[in-house]
């Protein structure tokens, strides 16, 4: 695999920092070169929130990436400022909840998938990052799915939080779906 960079963003507590670090976890446990460069405000929850992600087959030079390969973008402040910077042929995945209208981004890919509504539907409005990172699976076959839950499932047991592993998956798959 070449070099496939990913920029999450959103507000602050709505797992933004987390699903880049599941991105990163999840290419380091199928034998991938990965960086993850969080970024967020001093308020963190509400406040803006971001990260970049990278996951390649080779050496990574620099974390920082100007021109990332996809972006999934959780609010539309968040489309704003990152949308215009994913290169050409790229991949965005949007919250159609949160993100009514969107500009066209010529050879980009919009996916829109309604994030808090699927998350709605599991009940949990905190699942919404998992939906996001399950379209974004669908979108841009970057990491498969299988490996994105093991990398949640990995993340989650070692922060002792095992006990949401059940309704992430499922939040994956919801969201793998409605990318289609």
């Amino acid at each position: 695999m070449e070099e496939y960079s990913t920029i999450v963003s959103g507000f602050g507590g709505q797992g933004v920092i987390l699903t880049g670090k599941i991105i990163a976890r999840s290419g380091m446990e199928e034998g991938l070169e990965v960086t993850w460069l969080p970024s967020y405000g001093p308020e963190m929850r509400g406040g803006t929130a971001n990260c970049t992600a990278i996951i390649s087959s080779k050496l990574i030079g620099s974390p920082v990436v100007n021109n990332p390969s996809s972006l999934i973008a959780f609010n539309e402040p968040s489309l704003d400022k990152f949308g215009a910077s994913v290169r050409e042929g790229g991949v965005i995945v949007l919250n159609s909840s949160l993100i009514e209208d969107h500009p066209e981004y010529g050879p980009t890919r919009v996916v829109p998938v309604s994030f808090n509504e699927i998350a709605r539907q599991l009940e949990n409005q905190k699942v919404i990052n998992m939906v996001a990172l399950g379209a974004w699976s669908h979108a841009t076959e970057a990491l498969s799915l299988e490996a994105l839950q093991k990398g949640m499932k990995l993340t989650l047991e070692e922060s002792g939080k095992g006990k949401f592993v059940e309704v992430n998956e499922k939040a994956l798959e919801k969201g793998y779906a409605a990318a289609d």
